[in-house]
């Protein structure tokens, strides 16, 4: 899979996917990731046994599409940031991400479910360097969509997640920062009574400074029933 990212001066840049890892349990308030384990755990959902969590998923999930096939009704997404290093490691860039999660699968498994689903990423990025000092306060927001009627699901800052900056010097450390690879952030929280088994899913960043958006979309394509 090679990526194409549109920067904001009008250049474009190619990165071919080698490597990619989404994190989990990435909350920047560790106190609460811990409750959310515990609250998962009564759901049946294993505990990890290290947070913040990094699993590596097959780098042909990484995928920049509009249309995102689900085996059955127990699929969605999770609103991210995503960290994306091209030929030159120490200048990565920062795109959107919707990590699409097989629901039924995660009971049995985090890392299964992440290996089960696409991770849908923007066609826009930032060059990391040139947002580092405002992170912050770009907003995170999910939005999801039930026949005509779409509905904010999530909706938070980049404060609320471990910064680019922890990943980048983890992958530095473990000999991973190298040209294709992709970093998913984790995710935010959702809002409560709404129902995120959805028809479609869009997310953005936003960054106040400057006004710009970087936004991804697509619909949840319910594969046919198996014969057999």
């Amino acid at each position: 899979m090679t990526l194409e990212l549109a920067l904001p001066d009008g250049s474009t840049r190619s990165v071919e996917v080698h490597r990619v890892f989404n994190a989990g349990y990435a909350g920047r308030a560790q106190e609460e990731v811990a409750a959310h384990v515990a609250e998962l755990a009564e759901l049946g959902v294993p505990a990890p046994d290290t947070v913040p969590a990094l699993y590596p998923v097959s780098p042909y999930l990484a995928s920049q599409t509009d249309r995102v096939p689900a085996q059955h009704g127990r699929t969605s997404g999770e609103a991210e940031w995503a960290l994306v290093v091209g030929d030159d490691v120490t200048d990565p860039l920062l795109t959107v991400a919707c990590d699409h999660t097989d629901r039924a699968l995660e009971v049995h498994g985090v890392a299964w479910s992440k290996n089960a689903g696409l991770d849908v990423l923007g066609r826009k990025a930032w060059r990391l360097s040139e947002v580092a000092d405002r992170l912050d306060d770009i907003t995170l927001r999910a939005w999801v969509r039930h026949g005509g009627t779409e509905e904010l699901v999530q909706d938070a800052t980049l404060a609320a997640l471990l910064p680019p900056g922890y990943w980048v010097g983890l992958l530095r450390e473990r000999g991973w920062l190298v040209p294709g690879t992709v970093l998913l952030s984790g995710t935010v929280a959702m809002r409560s009574g709404v129902d995120q088994f959805a028809d479609a899913w869009r997310v953005e960043l936003h960054d106040p400074a400057t006004g710009d958006t970087i936004g991804l979309a697509y619909e949840v394509d319910r594969l046919p029933e198996p014969i057999g």
